[in-house]
Order: structure tokens, then sequence, then C-alpha cells
């Protein structure tokens, strides 16, 4: 079986996106399938129109010269297919896999008509949630309108849908695709990828003022839709349960200047600690830190329907997960279980939730016990793959099937 990826952006770029990506080529690999991708325009300019990193290989898309949108988009979409022409060409695949957003699954329409080759789109968000979720878009205005009916246009027409969860799953039927037509791929990781957790760097966290603290962290990226100004309300209740209660939040995005400055103006602000970016490689050293990750998400579509990769993360390396009880999350989390659940956008209850976590510690090895397990068996890649697998067979098994059929029409014609 051979698969052509088409993606927005890839290796070596770091963010959710490619790591998921990484994790899903990898795993095809490891099951003997052969892979390759082809990045978006907005990969942006790469040194080498073809490269091989990490064993997988990667085309790579010219940014087109930008224009207004929606031409620019519209740009994007034939500089990819464009791309993925010549990649199908070189390696002669069995099915396309149009990884969101819609932009690549356009590309890979076109792709479909041209060459034949059976496409599978798969989302991991509807672009149109992402966009109000990070701050660039309004539900319901024009634009909204526009991306989602883009995104039923391409949805209707490719040969197959995954989603990552099953609140996108639900969301399609409900627009009137049928069921049949989706497969749930979940959000995993790659279990080789974390073994024991490092010890706590002691001087890193003496540095930090932490030496001795209950540290609750959260590290990634700061939008708005993560809630985290609504952590920083929860500290001063927290600290007045919880002396001992540390805030450690390692990352940077759109809301910095805003948290920083909120954390800055709180009673609690000296249990607040701020660090910034720090490179991937260096990550590891702050998670070890954490005694409680937490993921306070505001209740939104976005936050509804999709299932978030850190706290899976979190949990394949026994930490202790606490949560905003939104959708995605509920995939994701067993109350009391694998993690702690609290209500989104309040910030008492927030802070009586950790605390109480915090002072079950006699609780904590048996919840992340629970919390590996789970990940290793339902959101382990090496399993999660093997959901591609029928719906490729099938998909490869109809285009053999039509290319017999034409060859013998054209034969006795």
């Amino acid at each position: 079986m051979r698969i052509l990826h088409l993606l927005d952006h890839g290796l070596p770029l770091h963010s959710g996106y490619t790591f998921r990506t990484r994790a899903i080529l990898k795993a095809m690999q490891a099951r003997g399938w052969q892979v390759a991708a082809v990045t978006g325009a907005r990969q942006g300019k790469s040194a080498t129109e073809f490269e091989t990193i990490d064993g997988i290989d990667f085309w790579r898309t010219a940014p087109p010269p930008r224009r207004p949108s929606p031409w620019s988009e519209w740009r994007e979409v034939r500089a990819h297919a464009a791309r993925a022409a010549q990649a199908i060409a070189a390696f002669r695949p069995d099915i396309l896999h149009a990884h969101s957003p819609v932009l690549t699954a356009l590309a890979g329409l076109e792709l479909r008509r041209r060459f034949g080759v059976p496409l599978v789109y798969e989302i991991r968000a509807f672009w149109e949630d992402a966009r109000v979720g990070n701050g660039e878009g309004r539900e319901g205005s024009p634009r909204y309108r526009l991306t989602r009916a883009l995104e039923s246009y391409a949805v209707r027409r490719a040969d197959a849908v995954a989603v990552i969860c099953e609140g996108l799953r639900g969301d399609l039927v409900a627009r009137g695709v049928s069921p049949e037509q989706i497969i749930v791929s979940p959000n995993g990781v790659d279990l080789a990828l974390f073994g024991a957790p490092p010890p706590p760097d002691m001087a890193l966290a003496a540095e930090l003022g932490l030496a001795g603290a209950e540290t609750i962290g959260f590290i990634g990226s700061f939008y708005d839709y993560e809630g985290l100004d609504d952590l920083i309300a929860a500290m001063p209740a927290l600290v007045a349960a919880r002396p001992r209660a540390r805030l450690l939040l390692v990352g940077g995005g759109p809301m910095e200047g805003a948290l920083r400055a909120q954390a800055e103006a709180s009673p609690a602000a000296g249990a607040i600690r701020f660090v910034g970016r720090v490179p991937h490689a260096e990550v590891e050293r702050y998670y070890a830190l954490i005694d409680v990750l937490a993921y306070p998400r505001k209740k939104m579509r976005l936050t509804d329907l999709v299932t978030p990769l850190k706290p899976l993360e979190a949990m394949a390396q026994r930490r202790l997960v606490a949560a905003s009880d939104v959708g995605g999350h509920r995939e994701l989390i067993e109350q009391g279980v694998t993690g702690t659940l609290f209500p989104p956008g309040d910030p008492a209850t927030m802070a009586a939730a950790l605390a109480a976590l915090l002072g079950d510690r006699a609780g904590w090895e048996a919840r992340r016990a629970a919390g590996r397990k789970s990940v290793e068996n339902e959101r382990n890649w090496a399993v999660n793959v093997g959901r591609y697998a029928p719906i490729y067979q099938k998909l490869s098994d109809r285009r053999d099937r039509m290319r017999a059929w034409t060859g013998s029409f054209a034969a006795n014609a």
C-alpha cells in the first residue's frame, strides 16, 4: 500500500499538527506501508524542493505571491495540487490522504479528478471554528459560512472521511454525511517517545522558586480558548487553600501580554511564573517540575468538538491531568479515574478541584497508572493507525476493479 499525504505543513516545523502527522506516518511505515507527503504553501520557503526527514520523504510547495483573500487561498490550492501532481508521477500512490484544513482537501479533489486516485480527507478541526478559537474570525460571519460550506463540499466529494473524535463525526452526520463514510481515527501518542519520566531538575526548580512547591502547569500556546485567564483567576483561592501552590506557564502566543498583565495584578502574583517559549529539547525539564498539568479550555464549538493532544501526552508520561469539562476533554479523561474534570469558565470551582487533587497525594500513583494504561490500550498510534486499513483496502480494491472494467471495455469496444 502506497499512501501520499497532503499536508498544510510538516517537519521540521514543530506543532501539534506536525507531531500527529509524524506519528501517523511512522506508524504506517511500521505496518509496512510506503508513505510520502506533500506540504502546502503555508510550510513557507524551503531550501530544497524535496527532502527526507526522520525517514519520511517530503515534497515542498513553493509559496505563490500573496494576494487578497480569497484569491490567495485559491493560488495556494493550485500550487499545492501542481506540486502534488509531480509527487504522484514519482511515487505512484494507491491512496491520497489529505489532512485538514479544507485547502488541502480541495487540492486533493483536483488530483482525484485528474489521476483517479481515491481521496481520504482527514479533519482534525473545522477551520472556521479554529479561526474563531484563535481570535481570527467570528462565528456566523460571511467568511465563517463560506469556509463551512467549502468543508461540506469537500466532505461530500471525498471517497472517505476520517475525523479525530466523535464530536466531529457527530457534526458531519448532522450535516447529512452518511455515517458509513466516516471513520474515527482518534488522537494518539507514540509510546516509544515516552519512557520513564526524568527526575525533577532541582537546580531549575530553585531557579524558578519552585523548590518544595505544589506546581500546577501549562505548556503550550497561549490562545484565548485555552482558558489560561481562568486558571490565573483561580490562583488566589488555590493559594489560600494550598499555600505552597504555584502556577508555571511555559510557552507564548496571542494572549501572553494580557495574561502577564492579569498575573501581575493578581493577589497571587508571587505564585505565578512565566517562562516564555523554550526549545523543544528543553520542554521535558519543565514537565518534570509539574505535579498537575492543567487544561482549562473555555466552552465553545472548537473545544466541544475537538480532542486535544497534550492531555494524552501528559498521561503517557504518567502525569496528573486536570481539565475543563468540555466535550473534547470528556472523550479523553474519565473523571476521578484518569484525571479531574471541572466546570469551564468557573475559577472558584477550578481552584477547589485543584486543591482537592493536590490534597489527595495518596491517590496520585493509582491515577497516573490509570492514565498511562488508558493511553496504551486506546490511544496508542501503533493500534490507532490500523483503523485506516479497512477503508484504504476498500478504496484500493475499488480502484483496481474500475481499472479492470475500463480496460475490458476498451479492449472490446
